[in-house]
């Protein structure tokens, strides 16, 4: 399967990437997945004449193809203003309008502060339901004093569990590539309830 995790990070060493990539690395602890990493910072020119001329460079373009053809998406941005960052939303403007239809996204998001954990739920979470993604009901938000606490790193392996169980069942009997809509249909509707999944992952007693 592959996953592929958008980082909206803008530094080096970033917050940003570091939670994609915990959240990647637990994703395949639990599943057999091709990981693949697109940092939106290297993206920023060609996003932006995408925006003027209509056409992507050839690194945007490689970036959207990897997005499509995901078997699901870790997407994680700095809060910015108390939403996602510019960058971020113009890399998802800038997708073909189906990309992200039926493919299951976990979201996550850095902040200096937790005050700002709500952008996963007013910001991001309405954005990817309008893409038409199916949005993981546990999104991972890290605020800087959680990086070294308790508590992180069971959000990080409960969002990973979600998303591995919900592209292995997507995935089942499915082509590889971006499948046909009836085919992502078809698979879906294979795995619901998906609350019973979750169900599931979760520990008892």
């Amino acid at each position: 399967m592959k996953l592929v995790v958008v980082s909206a990070g803008l530094s080096v060493p970033s917050s940003t990437r570091l939670l994609g990539d915990r959240l990647a690395a637990a994703v395949g602890r639990t599943a057999a997945v091709d990981t693949q990493v697109v940092e939106l910072r290297e993206l920023a020119v060609e996003i932006a004449q995408n925006f003027t001329n209509g056409f992507p460079g050839q690194a945007l373009a490689a970036a959207q193809e990897a997005v499509a053809a995901a078997d699901g998406l870790i997407v994680v941005t700095p809060v910015f203003s108390a939403s996602y960052s510019g960058l971020f939303k113009s890399f998802f403007d800038v997708l073909d309008p189906e990309a992200l239809e039926g493919k299951p996204v976990l979201i996550a998001a850095t902040g200096g502060s937790a005050r700002h954990s709500l952008v996963l739920e007013h910001a991001l979470r309405p954005l990817f339901a309008y893409l038409k993604a199916v949005v993981l009901p546990t999104g991972v938000y890290a605020a800087s004093e959680d990086w070294g606490a308790e508590g992180l790193d069971g959000r990080i392996e409960r969002a990973a569990g979600e998303l591995a169980a919900l592209m292995a069942g997507l995935s089942g009997g499915v082509p590889a590539g971006r499948a046909p809509r009836a085919a992502r249909a078809d698979a879906f509707s294979a795995v619901v309830p998906f609350e019973e999944q979750l169900a599931a992952l979760r520990p008892t007693g």
